[in-house]
């Protein structure tokens, strides 16, 4: 079986994967927790191998299945869905059941298995989303169920985004304005206000990017991911597009750069320092330039940079 990913598939898992830490607080909205952010996230393997009715195994992806341990270890599954489907359970229950086995514990002929706490974050969602979902399972032992928790992105407003600190949702702020692309791609005022607020939205943060609540890597994440999305969803919308784009697609601020840079000197290692040339190179800095920033000589940046 072949995996089709969508844009905002591989917007979620790169926000995952280059911005773990801010996963924590929409972890805490959704499930009430109350982590402090310094907690250690680990990921599970995100592939998995589904068994069917027939004996075949069917490859599955899963979006995010990690353990978060603080004073103890919990396990989660969280799953990005573009539009609310109720189908979406069945994928959740195979999800959850195989990595219940994958991690499964077999002793003194008794298999263990636990269910990590499940929730789906809906991009989309109308009147007729549930709040939660619930899966039951019917054993000879019982009746045994587990709740599904939903998260609606377009519930939050930007005051919501930031105060809660749930910066994850930011990439996907886009899709509380879908149905009125029409409108702002034949208004040029409506668009205005459109880009006002990723006008407050950068204004933001960069004010926690100043203050160092985010790393200048986080932000230009952030910013980069939002115009893929942007670029996917409003792809109809040459105005929309390009005016969301102006905004959240300027040039990296200098004092951002330098501290991209700073990171990758105070952690001391190669593949940071691999890393940090890359960024500064995509922000369009000439290769002596990057040498000298990154402390190594034209052609040692030129060997990185033809490994790649």
């Amino acid at each position: 079986m072949n995996i089709v990913n969508t844009p905002y598939d591989d917007v979620f898992r790169t926000m995952l994967n280059d911005c773990s830490s801010l996963i924590i607080p929409v972890i805490n909205e959704i499930f009430n927790e109350r982590y402090c952010g310094n907690e250690k996230i680990v990921f599970s393997p995100e592939i998995h191998f589904v068994n069917q009715q027939d004996g075949d195994e069917t490859k599955r992806i899963t979006d995010s299945s990690f353990t978060i341990i603080g004073e103890k270890e919990t396990k989660f599954l969280l799953e990005c869905q573009s539009t609310a489907d109720s189908s979406m359970l069945v994928r959740i229950f195979e999800y959850a059941t195989q990595i219940a086995l994958d991690q499964g514990e077999l002793e003194n002929n008794v298999l263990k298995v636990e269910i990590p706490r499940s929730a789906i974050l809906f991009l989309r969602s109308n009147g007729a989303t549930p709040d939660k979902m619930k899966i039951e399972i019917k054993t000879p032992g019982g009746m045994n169920s587990f709740d599904v928790l939903v998260m609606k992105a377009q519930k939050y407003s930007i005051d919501d985004i930031f105060e809660k600190r749930l910066l994850f949702l930011i990439p996907f702020y886009i899709f509380t304005h879908e149905s009125r692309f029409k409108e702002y791609n034949l208004d040029e005022d409506k668009l205005e206000e459109l880009k006002a607020e990723y006008i407050e939205i950068i204004r933001r943060l960069d004010s926690l990017l100043e203050d160092g609540s985010v790393s200048a890597y986080t932000r230009k994440t952030i910013v980069e991911m939002s115009g893929k999305v942007v670029n996917n969803l409003a792809q109809k919308y040459e105005y929309v597009k390009e005016g969301v784009k102006s905004v959240m697609g300027g040039k990296v601020l200098e004092y951002e750069a330098k501290q991209i840079l700073n990171e990758g000197k105070n952690e001391g290692r190669i593949e940071q320092a691999k890393e940090t040339a890359q960024i500064l190179k995509g922000m369009g800095m000439g290769e002596e330039s990057i040498a000298k920033a990154v402390n190594v000589s034209v052609g040692v940046l030129k060997e990185w940079f033809d490994a790649n």
